[in-house]
């Protein structure tokens, strides 16, 4: 059970900042990976508040740097005083790590149970929205590029990420997200069908 409290301080203090940021890590964002991270967090033995409050500060080092992100998110958790009103040193320190351990591109895997089910949470594999963001992604911090040029660095992100041999990998048996992988996996050997996902998305959000 999650006490009306720090709900209301997530929901006043914590989610608002996401609005600040590119357009794939927004409000919805932050919301879809609590709700995805409660979900698969029923199957564990977990201490709901401590999933529930990872989930919601994941990515609010965004608001420091995009390559180091999660390490400023940790950073933001362990500095955040008002959350001692409901956690222990020690459960604030599993919600720092398990916000540091969220990232795909991880080379080592998550500390605990908690950092598996935020990173397969935040993932969130469905198709095209994983092709529109990767799309939004680069117009926001790549506007110099013409259309071509962000076609090209959406195949390179697509198949360096998400393709068979890419750095992503599932972390919780039985995700939700392995159908969702094989399908994107379809489309990214689809040249064709992935062209016109991306034709779509680019004159949308131009």
């Amino acid at each position: 059970m999650i006490r009306e409290s720090l709900k209301e301080y997530i929901e006043c203090e914590v989610i608002p900042r996401y609005a600040a940021f590119d357009m794939a890590h927004r409000e919805d964002h932050a919301r879809t990976v609590v709700e995805r991270a409660l979900s698969m967090g029923k199957a564990y033995d977990i201490d709901e508040e401590v999933l529930y409050t990872a989930a919601a500060c994941h990515d609010l080092g965004l608001a420091v740097d995009r390559k180091t992100h999660h390490l400023e998110s940790g950073r933001i958790i362990r500095a955040d005083a008002r959350l001692r009103e409901w956690f222990s040193d020690a459960q604030i320190e599993t919600i720092a790590q398990a916000a540091e351990d969220h990232r795909a591109s991880a080379t080592t895997p998550p500390r605990s149970i908690y950092g598996c089910l935020v990173a397969e949470a935040d993932r969130m594999i469905e198709p095209v929205t994983i092709i529109r963001r990767t799309v939004q992604f680069g117009l926001d911090h790549y506007p110099e590029l013409d259309k071509e040029g962000h076609w090209e660095r959406t195949l390179e992100h697509l198949n360096e990420k998400y393709a068979e041999g890419g750095y992503l990998h599932l972390l919780i048996p039985g995700s939700p997200n392995e159908e969702p992988l094989r399908e994107l996996r379809e489309i990214i050997r689809d040249h064709g069908r992935l062209r016109e996902i991306f034709d779509s998305v680019f004159e949308s959000d131009c």
